[in-house]
């Protein structure tokens, strides 16, 4: 049953995969099969839901394919999670240097070297990867919830070919309860990216200042002399400009070094298009050239910073990496935004300006039990974990 969602067969009703009780397990190669209102039930509260996981789907991100995991009772969606397939290499997570080139070296003789077929529950869009459950499912339920999900993923990597499986991003706040589920299965844990994350728990940007240290509350200043050379567009419709927003991609994500999935221009079009009134794209410009490009999706209480992309050079010589940190928090203060969510990665200027930093945990399994005793032993190579 599971071939039906092989590219190129029809999408149609979610695929059943297994049952216990009353409780099926589904596959869905779309969330249009799922629905809107099914699936945002099981997460209430999150910003990326229905609408953001459809822009994604319809990107047409290279070398990824989408699944969704879901759990129906009584024909009510209880429990979900997104998933995909790809091609993963394991030296994504590994910083430049000597051992990348030696992948690629022998990579050169030996073309799959280190790239093994990955299913993954989670998404590599969105900001962490924990399962969604309705309402009315009894905290108690949850973790044997989530070894139901796990068993039907399972089922969808073996049908996908994939002996390597994964969990994206599960943060720290709920291992207590789903840690022994993961481990039950055979997940091994390792350190991912941490989430950035400042409360808008200020009244005005010149009390958020008084709370920084005196040396960064001079430097701020001094960088926010730069918004009289530069003005900015708040954009809910970016074609007109969407050549020069994507080559600010293509260059800022040249010069990351956590490189996985590349977005294409239909994602940046799709989610303010999929979004309408949760999504925006604030532009920068200096002499009506676009410098920086900022994507953002907010759901009235959090506003996630999804990609801020600028020319390297004319963007610090403006600042605009500041500037766009303090026309994001005016904006959480206009619009009454509780918490402002800066996202993975580069700590350092995240927690000098006041983030705090929530863990979120991996976990992986390889099919074969000798190569997953392997990987676990060299997995402190390929964890994630940045520090600031």
């Amino acid at each position: 049953m599971l071939a039906s969602l092989h590219d190129g067969q029809p999408r149609g009703v979610p695929v059943l995969v297994s049952r216990t009780g009353l409780a099926e397990t589904r596959i869905a190669a779309s969330i249009r099969d799922i629905g809107r209102e099914a699936w945002d039930a099981c997460f209430a509260g999150e910003v990326e839901r229905y609408d953001y996981l459809l822009a994604v789907e319809e990107a047409g991100i290279e070398d990824f394919r989408w699944r969704y995991v879901a759990i129906v009772e009584n024909g009510r969606v209880i429990a979900a999670m997104p998933a995909f397939v790809t091609n993963y290499r394991l030296e994504t997570t590994v910083e430049e240097g000597g051992a990348r080139w030696l992948i690629r070296r022998v990579r050169k003789y030996l073309p799959r070297f280190l790239i093994l077929r990955l299913a993954c529950l989670g998404s590599p869009c969105t900001e962490t990867g924990a399962p969604g459950f309705h309402p009315s499912v009894p905290r108690g339920r949850r973790p044997a919830l989530l070894a139901q999900l796990i068993h039907g993923f399972e089922r969808l990597a073996d049908a996908e070919a994939c002996p390597l499986r994964g969990i994206k991003d599960i943060p720290e706040t709920w291992m207590p309860v789903f840690r022994a589920t993961f481990e039950a299965g055979g997940f091994a844990a390792i350190p991912g990216l941490a989430t950035a994350a400042l409360d808008i728990d200020f009244a005005s940007i010149d009390e958020y200042l008084g709370r920084l240290s005196a040396g960064t509350r001079k430097d701020m200043r001094r960088k926010l002399k730069s918004l009289q050379s530069v003005r900015t567009e708040n954009r809910t419709d970016i074609t007109d400009v969407l050549p020069r927003v994507m080559a600010l991609y293509r260059d800022t994500r040249e010069r990351s070094e956590w490189q996985f999935e590349a977005l294409t221009a239909e994602y940046f079009t799709g989610v303010l298009r999929h979004m309408p009134g949760q999504s925006f794209c604030m532009l920068y410009m200096v002499d009506d050239k676009v410098l920086a490009a900022n994507i953002l999706v907010c759901d009235g209480n959090t506003l996630i910073d999804k990609f801020f992309c600028m020319d390297a050079e004319e963007g610090r010589k403006h600042n605009l990496y500041y500037l766009s940190w303090f026309n994001n928090l005016n904006y959480c203060l206009e619009h009454g935004v509780a918490r402002y969510q800066s996202g993975q990665a580069y700590y350092e200027n995240k927690v000098k300006l006041g983030s705090r930093l929530t863990a979120n945990t991996m976990f992986f399994r390889h099919r074969n039990r000798i190569l997953q005793d392997l990987l676990r032993l060299v997995s402190p190579l390929f964890a994630m974990e940045e520090t600031p």
